[in-house]
């Protein structure tokens, strides 16, 4: 899965491209908009805290960090100790350290806005509504042509390379 996003300038153009989505079988849960803060959204699918926030790339960031320095604090312990631990203290320490790494920087991450979204903060700030849709790679050129067809007054913003597989 990718995600494709759209900068769309008004809301009943934005009704008109999810209602053609769900139509094309596309499921609430791949459709995500993001609006000025006081926008009312109606029906439309609203974007979660996850997809707002970095959490998800500071949960990776944590794990990733957290887990070195665990397995850097095994192996000092297991040098000063001697070979008297084994193995399992030092996946304890591992798991431990990622842990904690992921929760502190998932935290930090939920206090500051999506890094991939800053491009589009001014033309949301101006009234423009993000559409964020979620597909497989093989229906993202019929989804863009779709969209821009019927709508040429949406504008392609570009893509993530790829989503994880739980999406």
């Amino acid at each position: 899965m990718r995600r494709i996003y759209f900068l769309v300038p008004d809301i009943a153009i934005t009704h008109k491209i999810v209602d053609e989505l769900r139509s094309e079988g596309i499921d609430d849960r791949h459709i995500h908009v993001l609006a000025k803060r006081d926008t009312p959204l109606e029906d439309l699918p609203e974007a979660g805290v996850a997809i707002k926030t970095d959490f998800i790339s500071g949960l990776e960031r944590g794990a990733a960090l957290g887990g070195t320095t665990g397995l850097l604090a095994g192996l000092a312990a297991l040098r000063f100790a001697g070979f008297a631990i084994a193995g399992g203290p030092i996946l304890g320490i591992i798991m431990a350290g990622a842990s904690i790494g992921s929760l502190a920087s998932g935290l930090a991450g939920m206090n500051s806005g999506n890094s991939k979204l800053r491009k589009f903060e001014q033309a949301i700030e101006n009234g423009e509504l993000l559409v964020l849709l979620d597909v497989p790679k093989d229906r993202i050129e019929a989804t863009k042509k779709m969209v821009t067809k019927h709508h040429p007054e949406a504008k392609f913003g570009g893509m993530e390379p790829l989503l994880p597989p739980s999406y």
